[in-house]
């Protein structure tokens, strides 16, 4: 009998290909599916990443500067344009209107009043209605000249149409406009420009710099009757302290300082000066480079002026290139009674026109 035989056929195997996946650039059929989808010609070697060398770095570094730069501009120039308007026109028509230091000297006056902001605790304080120059000083500079002089607020002088008073009575009288022809007529010179100080946006000019660091001696000062009559104390110990807006604003008003009782408005003076200083080398500092946008914000909100965005960024580079000279103070020979009963200060002519040459240059 036969052997039986085996008429089964073999199982049949299919063969699979993986499908080249589309970004391995390693393969063949994938890098030329790469490159077609590119547009590049068949065969073409694979672009190599760039390394990153000194020169790149520089290079993006310069771009990310620039663009800081510019992002501090433009912030300066739209504050600018939105407090223009904040000085009065009578003020802008009574400044003999000058240019803005680049090349040739030109003079501002820098008026702080002793208004307060609608929100203010303190008792006394100004918040509506006239209020008085709380701050007056003179700033020239342009052409390589650089000069300050201060002048006591409780000078005597003639104001026009009003006769004599202390000198910061022509701001409760007639504002910055009539500040002006007073002073120009007081000293016989010209004023360019004029800017206000906010003491209600003070404060946070000085904080958006991260706080400045100040240098001088001992001060203890109460602001309006100090803390426990809602007013501020300031308490600052001998040698360098960084302080905050609130307190460089109790510094900048601090006429009576508990830790020195012999200090006068010439004290206070050298101190503002102090602190205008600060704030400019914390400005130009690394530390100030970094807050830049916020510190441009923040300028002409703090210091209204009578120019506009253009022309106080030229203001302002005309400032920075042109000397930090020490600030004068108009040294007061006496005391004078007033009509009203009140005393002031009289400044004799000879140290008037004196301090007014050396201003001149």
């Amino acid at each position: 009998m036969p052997e039986p035989t085996d008429t089964a056929a073999p199982p049949e195997y299919k063969l699979y290909r993986t499908r080249p996946r589309l970004l391995d650039r390693g393969s063949r059929d994938g890098g030329a599916l790469l490159d077609e989808l590119r547009g590049k010609p068949p065969g073409t070697a694979p672009k190599r990443r760039k390394r990153i060398t000194v020169g790149r770095v520089v290079k993006w570094l310069v771009v990310a500067l620039a663009g800081w730069l510019l992002l501090s501009l433009v912030l300066f120039l739209i504050s600018a344009t939105l407090q223009q308007d904040a000085v009065p026109d009578s003020a802008k028509s009574a400044l003999s209107g000058g240019g803005v230091g680049l090349t040739s000297p030109q003079t501002t006056l820098v008026l702080g009043s002793d208004r307060r902001s609608a929100g203010t605790r303190e008792p006394g304080a100004t918040v509506s209605g006239p209020s008085r120059s709380d701050s007056i000083m003179l700033l020239r500079f342009g052409g390589g000249h650089s000069a300050k002089l201060s002048i006591p607020r409780d000078t005597i002088v003639d104001i026009p149409g009003h006769g004599r008073d202390k000198i910061n009575a022509a701001y409760a009288i007639g504002g910055p406009a009539l500040t002006i022809r007073t002073i120009e007529q007081y000293l016989g010179i010209d004023i360019d420009h004029v800017f206000l100080v906010n003491f209600a946006n003070f404060p946070a000019l000085i904080d958006a710099m991260g706080g400045i660091d100040y240098t001088g001696g001992c001060v203890v000062s109460r602001i309006n009757g100090g803390f426990k009559n809602g007013g501020f104390t300031l308490r600052l110990k001998r040698g360098t302290t960084r302080i905050d807006g609130r307190q460089a604003l109790a510094l900048a008003r601090t006429r009576e300082n508990l830790c020195n009782r012999r200090e006068d408005d010439r004290t206070r003076a050298r101190r503002q000066q102090k602190i205008l200083s600060a704030m400019k080398s914390r400005v130009f500092s690394l530390h100030g480079f970094l807050r830049l946008p916020l510190i441009s914000w923040n300028v002409p909100k703090s210091v209204q002026s009578d120019m506009g965005g253009p022309r106080l960024l030229a203001y302002a580079i005309g400032l920075a290139f042109n000397g930090n000279a020490p600030t004068r103070v108009l040294k007061p020979s006496g005391f004078e009674r007033l009509p009203n009963g009140g005393d002031g200060l009289n400044v004799s002519d000879a140290e008037r026109q004196a301090e007014v040459q050396r201003f001149l240059g």
